[in-house]
């Protein structure tokens, strides 16, 4: 074996690459082999002249390679926690995943300097990758919460300031983060609901049309009128002043019931004012059905007291 020689006759061999590499590979194989097992005396100067030059040629751009990627990572890593930042993630996380990213990239460069080398990074693969896995296993709750934040942001089913009913909560929608949603009730409470609860369940945004329509359900008794217990109705619909003209409003007969004959009012009105239309159609109602004599039947108990000598008294 003679390195020195391959040298020389590797241009004479460059339309040759194949076969240059695998003599190169096999000369290399027998260095090592001669340098582990004590064999100095079989290699010349030559040899190791040759040896330090290829190895030598490929430290300095493994050196070079790490410098750069130790530059590109940094830049990376602070990049990500500046957009993270300024979407208000989270500071821990913010802070975790910028690291975990510089040493991302700072060990894949060293899986291919390591390869460069002859190094086989096979069982370091399945090493990440299995560590990989047991991370994903246990942020398997968090980043359910990050996708289904990130396709919340994506088809924007509401939006800040919406009013609400996700997850059983009624509200107004303060913040959509990437892990959770904010909205603050009408009673005064802050909510804080993962997203993975709100986009895998019915989503009702009660504030996204402009008008909404107010739905009264009232009952009367028997002994009135069909028509003109509509006509009340109709008279009490007319005096809402937040009621809209278009689509008209309607009194609906719905159905006989047990003990009374019951009616649905209805009447549209801009979203900021549907809850004074449904103060205003209630209290309407009951003055037009107070002043058309018209009864509205309600649950009565009727109690009978049976005295010691056997007489039975209503009361």
């Amino acid at each position: 074996m003679n390195l020195f020689l391959l040298a020389q006759v590797a241009p004479a061999a460059a339309s040759e690459p194949v076969k240059k590499l695998n003599a190169t590979e096999k000369a290399l194989q027998q260095f090592w082999l001669d340098f582990w097992s004590m064999d100095w005396k079989l290699i010349d100067a030559s040899e190791w002249l040759f040896v330090a030059k290829y190895y030598g040629l490929r430290a300095m751009f493994v050196v070079v390679l790490m410098i750069l990627a130790w530059t590109l990572s940094g830049w990376l890593s602070s990049g990500v926690r500046r957009g993270l930042t300024r979407v208000r993630f989270d500071e821990t996380l913010t802070k975790f995943i910028s690291k975990l990213v510089r040493w991302g990239v700072l060990l894949l460069t060293g899986l291919t300097c390591l390869s460069y080398f002859g190094v086989e990074t096979t069982s370091f693969a399945a090493l990440i990758g299995a560590a990989g896995l047991a991370i994903g296993l246990a942020f398997q709750g968090t980043l359910s919460n990050f996708a289904a934040g990130a396709m919340l942001l994506i088809f924007r089913p509401y939006k800040v300031s919406d009013t609400v009913n996700i997850a059983g909560h009624l509200g107004k929608v303060n913040e959509i983060a990437l892990f959770t949603t904010e909205i603050d009730t009408f009673d005064g409470r802050r909510v804080i609901i993962p997203n993975s609860s709100i986009f895998g369940a019915v989503i009702e945004n009660i504030t996204y049309h402009r008008s909404r329509r107010v739905d009264i359900e009232v009952g009367t008794e028997y002994s009135a009128d069909i028509d003109q217990t509509r006509q009340a109705l109709e008279r009490a619909v007319a005096v809402v002043p937040q009621g809209l003209k278009d689509p008209p409003p309607a009194a609906v007969l719905l159905g006989l019931g047990a003990s009374s004959v019951n009616w649905s009012v209805r009447v549209w009105a801009n979203r900021e004012d549907f809850g004074d239309a449904k103060q205003a159609l209630i209290r309407a109602i009951k003055m037009e059905l107070d002043r058309s004599q018209i009864g509205i039947p309600f649950p009565q108990m009727d109690v009978h007291i049976q005295s010691a000598n056997g007489s039975e008294q209503a009361a």
